[in-house]
């Protein structure tokens, strides 16, 4: 069995079908499913936010108290942290889920199309990583699941993992959080608030930059140093 057979998600390897031509339905999956994970549908009016990521995703409902959730509160060890794992479970079904369904209609072969030239010379990451990196700016483990997804299927190298690794741990969730908590200091800003969230998107990228720069130094210095005893 090879790695695109144990792919949580059939996503086909980087480099297979690039002479097939892409439909007009892959590219319009590919935007779909862009807007689904980036909040778009969520402020573009009630009647569009039912196709918002976090909107279907919901809320666990309150148990015992107000302050109480599905993972309870207070508690410790090995039983809260096998409680929190199982609230995340629905968060990474429904991305799976749904980028299978994205995927069947060509949105990958579309995003490897469109992504590629944007993200190599930026992120030195192919086109296929662009939706995992996307979505991460919603829910970072979303992210860190498709991320996998990507490499256990072949598309990305483990340089590239570490490298889309790097742009989600840095202010992970950035959109969902950053309009979740900007609501207390929004109205005390006296520039447009999307102004602190391009900053935070643009950092993200600085920082992106400086981890493939040190994979770079750190990798070329140990196959010159495994060159070098080979001879």
């Amino acid at each position: 069995m090879n790695k695109a057979e144990k792919a949580d998600f059939p996503i086909a390897p980087e480099g297979s079908g690039l002479a097939e031509p892409v439909r007009l339905r892959a590219y319009l999956s590919l935007l779909l499913i862009i807007c689904f994970f980036s909040g778009i549908f969520g402020y573009l009016g009630q009647g569009l936010s039912i196709f918002d990521f976090n909107r279907l995703l919901g809320d666990f409902g309150i148990i015992g108290g107000q302050d109480s959730v599905f993972v309870g509160k207070g508690g410790t060890g090995a039983r809260h942290g096998f409680l929190f794992a199982l609230s995340m479970v629905p968060t990474v079904m429904l991305a799976l889920g749904t980028v299978g369904i994205a995927e069947h209609f060509g949105a990958i072969q579309a995003a490897r199309r469109l992504l590629t030239p944007l993200l190599r010379p930026v992120l030195g990451l192919p086109g296929e990583a662009g939706l995992a990196l996307i979505t991460s700016t919603q829910s970072s483990d979303s992210g860190g699941a498709m991320t996998r997804a990507l490499y256990d299927s072949g598309c990305i190298t483990d340089r590239e993992r570490s490298v889309m690794g790097a742009f989600q741990f840095s202010a992970g969730a950035a959109i969902t959080v950053y309009l979740t908590a900007s609501s207390a200091f929004i109205p005390a800003l006296e520039i447009s608030w999307l102004i602190p969230l391009v900053v935070i998107l643009f950092y993200k990228v600085v920082g992106t930059n400086f981890m493939r720069l040190y994979l770079a130094v750190t990798l070329n210095k140990k196959e010159t140093k495994e060159v070098g005893r080979a001879q």
